[in-house]
């Protein structure tokens, strides 16, 4: 049995895009989230696309930081829900949706953590040997231990 003093006191910061690569860092998140009494955090970043310029008087349109915003949180709750129901002992999940670029968000969200964890997009024999620029990031420059789940 879980004790829910220490789960409240650590967490372990998982990003979460819906990419196959998220789900998998998810799986491991939970499994880690067990062994060490941890609840866990999934964390997704949106931003607004980037635009290089917008003629005089017109802007995109279904662009909205609303629409975005509701976006993510459907796609991030859709995620745990389908990881948690593979799970046959659940862990606590708190979601999260933050604007920004990923690997700032999940820095500043790993910020006392007990980890961040992040998947890893592989992209063929030589491609796949590097880390995506995120993962990069955060094993760079996070300030909790960061695991990064391969594809």
């Amino acid at each position: 049995m879980i004790d829910q003093e220490r789960v409240a006191d650590r967490r372990i910061v998982v990003g979460v895009d819906g990419s196959a690569g998220s789900k998998r860092a998810l799986c491991w998140a939970l499994g880690q989230a067990r062994m060490s009494g941890a609840s866990v955090e999934a964390v997704a970043a949106w931003q607004v696309p980037p635009m290089y310029a917008y003629a005089y008087g017109w802007a995109p349109t279904g662009i909205d930081d609303a629409g975005i915003v509701t976006f993510a949180e459907k796609a991030l709750a859709e995620t745990v829900a389908e990881v948690l129901g593979k799970e046959q002992h659940p862990i606590p999940v708190t979601t999260r949706v933050v604007e920004g670029p990923a690997a700032q968000v999940l820095l500043a969200a790993g910020n006392g953590a007990q980890m961040l964890v992040v998947g890893s997009r592989g992209h063929g024999a030589f491609a796949g040997m590097m880390l995506g620029s995120v993962s990069q990031h955060c094993v760079q420059h996070a300030a909790c231990p960061t695991a990064v789940i391969p594809a």
